[in-house]
This record gives C-alpha cells, structure tokens and sequence, in this order.
C-alpha cells in the first residue's frame, strides 16, 4: 500500500471518528460511522490471505447490519417525535434497537460473535485498531443517549458479556482471540456502568484502552501471536515479556494495578444502588476472566527459566522498540493513583 493510500485511509478513520463524536444530529453520526467502516476495510483486507478477506467479509456484513438498524431507529423516533437530534431519542423501541446497533458496532454480548473471527483473520496492529479505536464513536453516542436507555437493558448486556468475555477466553491459545473476550469482558464492564455512571463507563473504557495499546505493541514487536510463541520470548526481550505479564494482570483487575481500580469503582456504585446481587455476580465473573490472564502470566514468568533456550520455533531476532510502548507502559500499570482526583 503506497503512501498516500496510508495517509486518505489514515485521515478517514480519524475525521469519521471525529465526526460521529461531535455531530448532535443522527444523520451526521450515521456518515461519520458508514466512513469509518468503509476507511477501515481496506486494512483489515490487506494481507492478501483467506482468513483476511473472510474477516473483511464478516465485519462489512456485521457493520452494515448495525448501521441499518442504526438508521431504522432514528428515522422511527423522527417519525415519532419529529426530530433528529441525538439526545431526543425518546421512543423505547427505537432506543432498543439503538442500543443493540450500537453494541453490535464494538463488539458487545450478545451481538459479538463476529470480533473473535475478525481479530484471528487480521494482522496484530489492525486488531490495535479494532479494539480500540473503532469503539471510541458507539461508546460515544451510547454515552449520549444512556439518559433514554432502560437500565435493565444495559445491565443484563454488560453481565453477558461478562459472562461470554470470561468463558469465551479460557480455552483459547491464540492470542488475538484471547485480546477479543478480554475486550468484550471489559466491554460489559463499561456497558453495565453505563445505567449508574456515565462518566464511570467512559473512564473505564479509557483505562482498557490504555492498557491494552502497550500489550498489543509488545505483541507486534516479539511477533507473539500463541500462547506458545509468548513462552519462547523470555531469551529475547525479557522485560517486554515480565511487562506482557504484568499488562496481563492488569487488564484482569488485580490490585494494586491500574485495572483494579475502575472495577472497584464500578462496584462501588452498584452497591451503593443497592444492587449487591449484581455486584456479586460481577465479581464472580471477573474471578473467570481472571483465570485466563492468570494462565497467561503463570505461561510466561514461572515455566521458562531466563537462562535457558525454550525454543527453536521462533528466530531470536532485534526486537524494535517503540516510543509509544515505552511511555504506555508505566502509565498501564500505575495510574490508579491518579484515579481518586479524578470528579465523577
């Protein structure tokens, strides 16, 4: 792909991105979303791979189904009240459908079959960009609107998905479909938050982002993609892989890691609503999650000793180092304590 190319795609993906998170008007977020898709497409196509194109497939599909019940919903509640603007949405049937479009565009239960099979089929710096970037407009708009969404609705998709992100991973050994549940995990997180505390939800979901941006570039330098090319890393890069780890644990909430915090929060609130059952049941499902990012770390700092060989599977070659990864890093691990000064 030539430079130009990089830099029209580039420039869509962020403008559209832009557009949908400033536009007050349905219409306007509706283009900004159909750009972003339609910018982002050729990425995810461009190794020239079954698996790539069947992931461009699938996510075209899935996208275009969201953007049309999208578009059914908002011309209903015009219809209804008379009116486009994003924070009119009052009809609970064109709120529900919104609501699903939206959870079907980053990738939430129980719409979120298609994000394990497109991060498989893409390239580890697409993924970057899917898990992260692409969720910042729905989570946006969703933002927008959680005044007229049913609470009920949003917290029974934030516990599946919980569920879904918690089970889905445990077996898995391939790394990107591992990050997939990770996200959906987080992604209940924040979509059940969102009923209580909006500005929570959207904290939350900028700490996954934080910490997930230095685990998918360390993955990109090691070219780690399996479980079992991440235990052949020590030799080559050790502090990367103990900070993969360490990013791992994190990302699972355990104290005293900038993940724990956002999950306390969240808990926080929800027994303060006096929603203890449901704050249980979301502690219950991190304990799931959590096995996984567990094994992970248990494969990568207690089964490999740093003065051996583990493997000739993978050529021990200079790893770059990335600036960005450099200075994510501590900030994915230790801001917690920032977190307290932050008004809610």
């Amino acid at each position: 792909m030539n430079p130009m190319s990089i830099t029209i795609i580039t420039l869509s993906i962020i403008m559209s991105t832009i557009l949908t998170m400033s536009s007050s008007n349905w219409l306007m977020a509706w283009i900004g979303l159909e750009l972003n898709m339609l910018a982002i497409l050729p990425i995810i196509s461009k190794p020239k791979t079954t698996r790539a194109s069947e992931a461009t497939i699938k996510y075209f599909l899935t996208q275009a189904i969201a953007s049309a019940m999208m578009l059914l919903s908002s011309t209903i509640n015009a219809w209804q009240t008379g009116s486009w603007d994003i924070l009119e949405l009052k009809n609970k049937f064109s709120t529900t459908i919104m609501t699903l479009s939206l959870m079907m565009k980053m990738g939430a239960a129980p719409v979120h079959f298609w994000l394990p099979e497109v991060l498989q089929g893409t390239t580890l710096q697409t993924a970057l960009l899917i898990t992260t970037w692409q969720k910042l407009a729905p989570i946006s708009l969703m933002y927008m609107i959680s005044n007229n969404i049913q609470p009920a609705l949003l917290m029974s998709a934030g516990t599946l998905s919980m569920i879904i992100g918690g089970l889905g991973g445990i077996n898995q050994t391939q790394l990107r479909k591992t990050m997939a549940y990770s996200s959906i995990n987080n992604l209940g997180w924040t979509i059940m938050i969102m009923a209580l505390s909006p500005n929570l939800a959207v904290m939350n979901i900028s700490i996954y982002i934080i910490m997930t941006t230095p685990i998918f570039l360390m993955m990109t330098s090691t070219s780690t993609k399996t479980l079992q090319n991440l235990t052949t890393t020590w030799t080559t890069s050790t502090a990367t892989t103990l900070s993969i780890a360490l990013l791992m644990l994190s990302t699972s909430g355990l104290p005293p890691f900038t993940g724990f915090m956002p999950k306390m929060l969240a808990l926080n609130e929800l027994v303060t609503q006096k929603l203890t059952a449901l704050a249980t049941l979301a502690i219950m499902t991190s304990l799931i999650s959590l096995l996984f990012y567990l094994r992970i770390a248990y494969l990568i700092m207690m089964l490999t000793s740093p003065m051996t060989t583990p493997s000739s599977t993978k050529w021990r070659t200079q790893n770059q180092k990335s600036q960005l990864m450099t200075m994510m890093t501590p900030t994915a691990l230790f801001i917690n304590h920032l977190i307290p000064a932050i008004p809610f």
